[in-house]
């Protein structure tokens, strides 16, 4: 997709840019890694005990493992390479739970959630044939570069695969097992078990808005709230037995909040919690969800 840039009203193509080293956008990457992909960096070409190196390594904001490998050429394998890692890691907790200590990452690991993130210009055919026919979730992230300093960062669309065999289907069960293995698959049941009518007609009403944004948009129930996403996660939502918590992933002291609804978690004095974000805003009514969607718009815009 082309990048404008709009000055005066007038609209001007920004031309894409080449990555002059193969390392350098490893390194954009782990020097901002908070703020790109909300997520701790922790190492740099780890190495483990198999012989291999893990390009970055890094733990979110919820204490899932981070595995990150850039795709630098067009025959990389690098998503056989991260589920070769993302086994290693689960072999040696050990070994990562420590490098958290010593980076003073105070936060309970979830190991049911591990990450592999793939970074790259572009993906073929067989790349995405690839992650979609896999037991576990790969996220496939490609990134643009352009004049004044731009980077442009998208969730690579995929599209889901019909298989119709019998005997490929009775193989892609025991597979599933396998993936429940390395990395559960939690489901939007899981969130809606035993809650009030009441809550769920909340849950869904704010669902339809936020699905409603754009197309893009990823679903992906956690093990304690739902995310919604495009490259990165724009709204949490927690659902309880009293309300439904969303937290917001827009920076301390940047969100309009014109009726004065939403709480900072960062200000004046820092609060733990579960989701992404600095702020945090409660529905227990549905006719409170038109201002929090007015909210929830702009931590869109701001991720997108």
């Amino acid at each position: 997709m082309p990048l404008f840039k709009i000055k005066d009203k007038n609209a001007k193509k920004l031309s894409s840019c080449e990555v002059l080293k193969e390392r350098d956008i490893q390194n954009l990457f782990e020097n901002n890694l908070s703020e790109i992909l909300n997520i701790n960096f922790l190492a740099s070409e780890f190495s483990t005990t198999s012989g291999g190196r893990i390009d970055t390594l890094g733990v979110d904001k919820n204490g899932s493992p981070c595995i990150i490998e850039y795709k630098k050429g067009q025959n990389d394998n690098v998503i056989n390479q991260g589920l070769s890692y993302l086994k290693w890691l689960l072999d040696h907790r050990a070994n990562f739970e420590m490098l958290c200590r010593d980076k003073d990452i105070k936060c309970e690991i979830d190991w049911a959630s591990p990450r592999v993130i793939c970074v790259a210009e572009s993906y073929n055919k067989f790349d995405l044939d690839t992650a979609e026919i896999l037991p576990i979730k790969i996220e496939l992230l490609k990134y643009g570069l352009y004049e004044d300093d731009l980077l442009q960062l998208d969730l690579e669309k995929q599209e889901k695969v019909r298989i119709s065999t019998t005997q490929i289907y009775k193989n892609s069960k025991k597979e599933k097992e396998i993936g429940e293995k390395l990395q559960k698959q939690y489901k939007l049941e899981d969130h809606l078990r035993g809650k009030k009518e009441e809550i769920k007609r909340i849950f869904y009403a704010l669902r339809e808005k936020i699905t409603a944004l754009d197309t893009d948009i990823i679903e992906e129930p956690k093990k304690l709230y739902i995310a919604y996403k495009m490259a990165t996660n724009f709204v949490d939502v927690e659902i309880r037995s009293k309300d439904i918590k969303v937290f917001l992933n827009v920076p301390s002291g940047k969100l309009d909040d014109p009726k004065n609804i939403a709480r900072d978690l960062l200000n004046p004095k820092p609060v733990g919690h579960w989701g992404n974000g600095d702020y945090e805003v409660k529905i227990t009514k549905e006719d409170q969800i038109d201002n929090v969607f007015y909210l929830i718009k702009q931590s869109y815009n701001f991720n997108k």
